[in-house]
Order: structure tokens, then sequence, then C-alpha cells
């Protein structure tokens, strides 16, 4: 009876630790051993965020300033989706992140183990007014 516990034991631990090794297609990770990065890494992405970034006008004018904070799933093909403001700050600059993250090259996915996963996200973007 304690060979067979034991075994029993034995095997359900084998089995959750090749679960957890091996993710399926819908699990999202929010940390990886291997993180997905912008092409070309965060400098790539900052000037990809400054090149492509266009402060609305009517945020200017209203000197309407902050930290967006976009949440979104780099999917395994490295395509983004679930693109969501965390962070808010008005509704104009809010659509802005939204418009640039949707506009972004694809990623390079985040790995678990060796495998490929989906992982969540977040990219801070400052809208800031220079100062005269």
């Amino acid at each position: 009876m304690k060979k067979y516990l034991i075994t029993t034991l034995l095997i359900f631990a084998v089995c959750i630790a090749m679960a957890q090794t091996k993710p399926d297609s819908t699990t999202v990770f929010d940390k990886v051993d291997v993180s997905a990065e912008f092409p070309g890494g965060v400098n790539a992405l900052g000037m990809f965020l400054g090149r492509n970034v266009r402060y609305p006008s009517d945020s200017y004018e209203k000197n309407i300033q902050g930290k967006v904070l976009v949440s979104f799933i780099i999917e395994r093909d490295g395509n983004l989706s679930d693109i969501k403001i965390t962070k808010h700050v008005s509704k104009d600059i809010d659509a802005e992140a939204i418009r640039i993250i949707k506009s972004s090259p694809k990623w390079i996915p985040g790995k678990q183990g060796d495998i490929v996963v989906r992982q969540r996200y977040t990219v801070p973007i400052n809208f800031t007014l220079a100062k005269n």
C-alpha cells in the first residue's frame, strides 16, 4: 500500500511539473524567463515613441500632461492584442497612447523555458510639454 501511494504521489508530482513547463496557447504570463521586447530593445522603443507620438492639440492647448500606462499582450507571433489604458491622463492623450502602441511593429515574444508564450506587458508613455 505504501509503494502504491508513493508511486501515485510521484506520478502526480511529475504531471504537475510537466504542466508547468508546457503552457497552453491561451496562457498569458506576467513574468517569464526571457521577457518579450521591442525590436532593437528599450532604446529603440523610446526612439519609436519619440518619433511617432503626436501630442493631441486639445490637450496641448489646455496644458494637459502626464504619464499614461498602456497594457497589452504580446502574442506568440509578436503581434499585440488586448491594448488598454491602466493609468489614465485624458481622453485625447489616452487615445494617442493606444494609437501609437497599435502602430508598433511586431515584438519579439517572451519565452518560458524554451517555449514561446503570450506575455502581458506595460509601457509608460510620458506626455510632457516643453517649458518656455
